[in-house]
């Protein structure tokens, strides 16, 4: 009889989500932490108002930020804003290229990394002013 109690006890915790990993995924802003706020910055306006899901995904991109270069923290800033002004289909679309990509023969990945490096250099020289002569 004494048992029964103590199944009853750990049946309820097992069914029960971990406070932690619920808490984790939804945080408001201002329970995050500093390292979490600085890595997440461009999405300040925008975080109460997104999904568990993304949250707990944007969360999980933090924990290597504090080990990063500067220059690594600025290229994951700027890629972190150009990520939220996608649609959630074109993130979908994103994920699954990625997917892909992850699955293909490293010299396939190479080449793609190497056309997607060429196609940057070439947007950045566009998009950049030249300087004329008199």
């Amino acid at each position: 009889m004494r048992r029964l109690p103590r199944l009853l006890l750990v049946a309820c915790l097992c069914l029960t989500p971990l406070g932690g990993a619920v808490a984790a995924t939804t945080q408001n802003w201002a329970t995050l932490t500093p390292m979490q706020r600085e890595a997440l910055a461009p999405l300040a306006q925008q975080w109460d108002g997104l999904s568990d899901l993304q949250k707990k995904r944007l969360l999980a991109t933090t924990k290597h930020y504090p080990s990063l270069s500067p220059e690594k923290k600025q290229r994951y800033q700027t890629r972190l804003t150009e990520w939220s002004k996608l649609t959630p289909e074109q993130r979908d679309r994103a994920r699954q290229k990625y997917k892909a990509l992850r699955k293909a023969p490293p010299e396939k990945r190479e080449e793609f990394k190497k056309r997607a490096t060429q196609a940057a250099q070439t947007d950045n020289a566009a998009s950049s002013p030249v300087a004329t002569s008199k």
